[in-house]
């Protein structure tokens, strides 16, 4: 039986397309729109959970990720 676990995606705009990343396992990938960088990473993603050998999971995976805003003085 297949468990579900929550993972963080986080998607940015670089040059002609977005960069998708997955900060609890180390993991990124691409495309051309926020969505297919989404699925793109979440294909990632799950290959590397069906691939990886569970010591290998546990030395990437982070539980402790914080994403936060800082507002900033400049200029």
């Amino acid at each position: 039986m297949s468990q579900l676990k929550d993972f963080t995606a986080i998607i940015e705009r670089e040059a002609d397309g977005f960069v998708a990343l997955c900060p609890e396992l180390d993991i990124a990938s691409q495309g051309d729109n926020v969505e297919e960088a989404r699925r793109n990473l979440l294909e990632a993603v799950e290959l590397f959970l069906e691939t990886a050998d569970a010591s290998e999971i546990q030395r990437r995976l982070s539980n402790e990720v914080y994403i936060t805003r800082l507002e900033v003085a400049f200029g």
